[in-house]
């Protein structure tokens, strides 16, 4: 018995392995990790028919716990596709556009602007929006477009969407790899993201502003994405500003009642999912009127086909996670060996009597595996892998594992979901009308001394 549990882990590591360099190799992983899953289960259960099965369980699995996190973002982009048609989201963010006086300002108007929409709509729903309507005013003020999809890209792709503290997609992956409650993710990554983010957008700024002072000279204007779009939706002036004023109060509302009811995880997004739900219906219906029931399902089509897009993926990755921790025996078909306590916490158990370890390393180690597993570009298809190593290293040196999960989430996002990956630079980089290479290059020094700087943080934090 002890033989067979040894040799499931040699191979549940050396598939982490594999998976590892896949990602280095920019290799899809969706196949290394499903084979993983059949060699695995085929070795824990001796029986073909169950092996074969354990591919289909997997999938099952790994969605079910997905499920209300693929929705949360089918719902938000639906409801951000009818605001935008709608003149709605250019009618929230119009009043800021006055204040874009000066390269400085544009800079941290975009950034903060993109940080907010981020955190509630994503940042993809964020990039068209802030494209449509800051980015000629930013542009006649003084500032690069190259300087401006850096502001995009960073705080969206990389502040907000490293926290998602609204709706919390990537503490959900994390936290079910690790182990542990999506509260204490959050808590633990909330000093650690505005490390990160703080000291990432000002050392973007700074080397912005010294290249400006070298060059002494203002950017043209570039139309980018100026002011061909269609209006043929738009609703009357009085009834979008006023739905303007009252969409971010509702949401205001929501981040209330988190507050005072203590809502986190599934609980959270389902109040934001609900919540961005009614606003597509009720928008959607003063639209279309009596023709509402005939377009509605067009817009919830549109956004669940966005999130299997964005989270087909996630789903293979994730199942081979799940094995080795809370989905074993669902995945398999079989209990644990007895006094197994799943796979990963086993090999935690294992290196605590191995080797010394040190709260440093673990660290270190936290920030480069979540920065190997963005090297895919996607940003989360790998970060279950961020939250089984923070398992494992947790275990081994009885730390705080939300700290380390934390870290190897924050490291995973910044490099792979649209700062550093120059086929995840796209959308901004069209935008802004700048070279996806170009924006990887100028985004890579501030970004690694934010990771130097977090990484510390959380040396401190252990």
């Amino acid at each position: 018995m002890e033989i067979g549990i040894m040799s499931v882990h040699v191979l549940y590591v050396f598939f982490i392995g594999a998976i590892i360099l896949f990602m280095l190799l920019r290799k899809d992983t969706t196949f290394i990790s499903l084979f993983g899953i059949f060699i695995i289960s085929l070795w824990a259960s001796h029986s073909l028919s169950a092996s074969v099965s354990s591919l289909f369980h997997s999938f099952i699995y790994a969605a079910s716990e997905l499920l209300p996190t693929i929705f949360i973002i089918c719902f938000i982009v639906s409801m951000s596709d009818v605001l935008t048609k709608t003149g709605i989201n250019e009618a929230m963010i119009s009043p800021f556009v006055r204040l874009v006086k000066g390269p400085v300002r544009a800079y941290w108007l975009i950034g903060g602007l993109m940080f907010a929409i981020s955190l509630f709509f994503w940042p993809s729903p964020g990039v068209a929006l802030i494209g449509a309507v800051l980015l000629p005013a930013a542009a006649r003020a003084g500032l690069p477009p190259i300087a401006a999809a850096m502001a995009m890209n960073l705080f969206g792709h990389g502040f907000a969407l490293s926290g998602d503290f609204v709706i919390q997609a990537a503490p959900k992956l994390t936290a079910d790899a690790a182990g542990i409650p999506v509260g204490d993710v959050v808590s633990a990554s909330i000093p650690l993201v505005l490390i990160m983010g703080v000291t990432t957008t000002t050392a973007a700024f700074f080397l912005i502003q010294r290249e400006r002072k070298k060059q002494m000279r203002p950017a043209s204007f570039s139309p980018m994405m100026s002011d061909e779009h269609d209006t043929s939706m738009y609703l009357p002036k009085r009834l979008r500003s006023l739905l303007a004023l009252l969409i971010p109060l509702v949401f205001a509302a929501d981040i209330a009642c988190m507050v005072i009811f203590n809502l986190q995880g599934n609980d959270a997004t389902a109040l934001i999912g609900g919540s961005s739900i009614c606003i597509l219906l009720i928008v959607h219906f003063l639209v279309y009127k009596q023709k509402g029931l005939e377009k509605i399902t067009g817009y919830f089509i549109e956004g669940f086909q966005f999130g299997f897009k964005v989270f087909g993926p996630v789903i293979p990755i994730a199942a081979f996670f799940y094995l080795g921790d809370s989905g074993y025996e669902s995945i398999l078909g079989t209990e644990l060996p007895k006094h197994s306590h799943g796979i990963v916490n086993d090999l935690g158990i294992a290196l605590s009597h191995a080797m010394p370890m040190s709260k440093e390393l673990a660290a270190a180690a936290l920030t480069a595996a979540g920065a190997v597993t963005g090297l895919d570009g996607s940003g989360f298809s790998g970060i279950s892998l961020a939250g089984s190593i923070a398992k494992l290293f947790s275990s081994a040196l009885h730390a705080d594992p939300a700290v380390l999960t934390a870290l190897g989430q924050i490291s995973a996002i910044w490099v792979g979901g649209g700062t550093l990956i120059p086929w995840a630079l796209i959308p901004a980089a069209a935008i802004c009308k700048v070279d996806p290479f170009e924006l990887a290059r100028k985004n890579f020094l501030p970004v690694v001394i934010g990771l130097s700087v977090t990484t510390i943080a959380a040396m401190i934090m252990l």
